[in-house]
């Protein structure tokens, strides 16, 4: 954990380089310092069928979800929401100074009892790590 969705409008894909905002907010959640980097998982999620206060087809939505495991403090993960949020703005400026565009945020911690994991990332990294020196 954290896993990042962003879910977005479809007519978004031809105003705003997704591949970048991957990137930055990617960037975003380990600049909070608070989440480890072996356990971040950033993705899009385009909809299709989608309508937008008044139906214009100039509207946009971007919503973003992080996912998180429990245990941490809300001052420390409102510290962290802003930075991403702010990201996030920051990313879209030109996008929404020009077109109507909706932006939202969301931190979701996950119950520990009711969530399953596997995974060796942490190996595959270490041995990348090792391999490129």
């Amino acid at each position: 954990m954290p896993h990042l969705t962003i879910e977005h409008s479809a007519n978004l894909g031809s105003r705003v380089d997704l591949a970048a905002l991957v990137r930055q907010l990617h960037e975003a959640v380990l600049a909070t310092g608070i989440f480890p980097e072996k356990g971040l998982r950033t993705r899009v999620a385009s909809r299709d069928e989608y309508r937008i206060a008044d139906g214009d087809a100039e509207n946009a939505f971007l919503h973003l979800v992080l996912r998180i495991g429990s245990g941490r403090e809300e001052v420390a993960l409102k510290r962290a929401g802003d930075g991403i949020f702010a990201a996030l703005c920051e990313a879209t400026a030109t996008d929404q100074s020009r077109n109507p565009l909706a932006l939202s945020f969301e931190i979701q911690e996950i119950d520990p009892n009711l969530t399953w994991k596997q995974n060796n990332l942490a190996e595959w990294m270490a041995r990348r790590s090792r391999e490129s020196k």
